[in-house]
């Protein structure tokens, strides 16, 4: 089945103007061209697509699944025309770099930036997926660098140190839970939880690790960012359980404790297949990584 992005560009402006002949306008298209083109598109799926009401038109339900799939599709090609336009401009090189939720918000924006400074026509597509999907997409080809927080090996995969790090628990100070010693994740299901908004891959490790003790997570609201997180837990609104990296050194108004679990020490490691083509600016970028978390380790 085939179809005309133009019938379905002009079919997305009727939707959007609510009427047949401003969605015309918009479109530069006579009334009649538009017409058209929508009864084409009815005809190609067997279903009508609009209702004609006295204010205009209407999706039907056949029309609301078309203009949901259609806008995706269109913003997968603009993402695509993106991802493009830097090869015209003499990119030299492209890295698909799939990374948990504590790499790329804690370690990769420093280390990226030094990258960059000896790499700057080299693009990253940097992708946040949970450890055991970046193992997958590494081992499958989809990505050529992964940062996962896994012990497991993998045959297919070469690893590398990047950093150590752990999960804690952040708690208010008017908070009932036990300040003085670490805590169990189990008490952590009696509290509302503070969260990062949905798809950060931390959300989907913490969710399996409740599910497997019979419970979920009181999530009472998701924020874009740790720091939110830190300043909502300080104001009492609930708890969370967020990267050790990730706290603010200064954050005065919350009790940071030790997770008593086995899975809260998170030691990240780097993953490329072992037998991957020769990739210059691959092997550059993990040389860099590895190299900035020796020089921190130094540091320490």
């Amino acid at each position: 089945m085939r179809y005309d992005l133009v019938d379905l560009r002009v079919f997305l402006a009727v939707l959007d103007e609510g009427n047949l002949s401003r969605g015309a306008q918009r479109c530069n298209l006579a009334p009649s061209s538009v017409s058209q083109r929508i009864k084409q598109l009815e005809d190609t799926l067997g279903t009508p697509l609009l209702e004609r009401n006295r204010e205009g038109v209407s999706p039907t339900p056949a029309g609301t699944v078309l203009a949901n799939y259609a806008r995706k599709s269109f913003d997968l090609l603009e993402q695509m025309h993106a991802d493009m336009l830097p090869f015209s401009a003499g990119m030299r090189g492209r890295i698909t770099l799939f990374a948990n939720t504590n790499a790329v918000n804690s370690f990769l924006p420093d280390d990226l930036a030094i990258f960059f400074k000896h790499h700057p026509s080299v693009r990253i597509a940097l992708e946040e997926k949970n450890s055991h999907d970046i193992l997958a997409a590494v081992a499958d080809r989809r990505a050529d660098v992964g940062i996962v927080a896994l012990q497991a090996n993998h045959k297919e995969l070469a690893f590398f140190p990047y950093r150590d790090d752990e999960l804690v628990v952040l708690v208010p100070l008017s908070s009932p839970i036990n300040k003085n010693r670490p805590v169990r994740f189990e008490e952590c299901l009696r509290e509302p939880f503070i969260n990062l908004q949905r798809g950060a891959a931390i959300n989907t490790f913490l969710l399996g690790h409740a599910a497997a003790l019979g419970g979920t997570l009181d999530i009472r609201v998701q924020v874009p960012g740790y720091r939110a997180v830190a300043h909502l837990v300080a104001s009492g609104a609930g708890i969370s359980v967020v990267p050790r990296s990730a706290v603010e050194k200064d954050e005065k108004r919350l009790v940071m404790l030790p997770l008593a679990e086995p899975w809260a020490e998170r030691n990240l490691r780097i993953c490329v297949r072992q037998d991957a083509p020769a990739n210059h600016h691959r092997d550059e970028l993990v040389r860099i990584l590895v190299e900035c978390a020796a020089a921190t380790t130094t540091a320490a």
